[in-house]
């Protein structure tokens, strides 16, 4: 019993043969009831011709159609642009999530030093002490400086 496949060939090759000899003419007149006929057949002989139409074929026009791998190629292209777009989105949206979380904790952290609480933090030895005033402000003016510039 043959193959699917080998029944798929000549019946490819038949399709093929039919389709090279079709014309690119166009013919058009008017039958003797007086209708507009067009076709891609010459009219019967004693019938005149209006019009004779020459369709450039594919081959002739002056653009050549892209082949096959041209347009994979060019797929493939816009495929990779996409994905690049994408992923460039994506850190740019992780970015930007970040610089929200890190303008939040210094609203924060200026809030807290702001409010006049004690605070207290540690020394190289790990010896607590709290927070004059003077650091105080070296600290508000460091806070509030890094907010202008990255959280407008």
């Amino acid at each position: 019993m043959p193959s699917k496949r080998s029944l798929h060939l000549p019946l490819l090759l038949a399709a093929l043969c039919v389709a090279l000899p079709a014309s690119a003419q166009i013919y058009q007149w008017k039958d003797p009831s007086g209708k507009t006929v067009i076709s891609d057949k010459p009219p019967a002989a004693g019938i005149p011709l209006q019009k004779k139409i020459d369709a450039p074929s594919p081959a002739q026009t002056g653009s050549p159609q892209p082949s096959l791998t041209d347009r994979d190629l060019e797929f493939r292209k816009r495929q990779l642009e996409s994905q690049e777009q994408a992923e460039k989105a994506e850190k740019e949206a992780a970015a930007a999530a970040k610089r929200n979380e890190n303008c939040q904790v210094a609203r924060q952290q200026l809030q807290t030093l702001e409010s006049g609480e004690r605070i207290a933090l540690r020394n190289d030895k790990g010896e607590r002490y709290f927070m004059d005033d003077a650091r105080r402000e070296q600290e508000i003016a460091k806070v509030r400086d890094i907010l202008e510039t990255t959280c407008q």
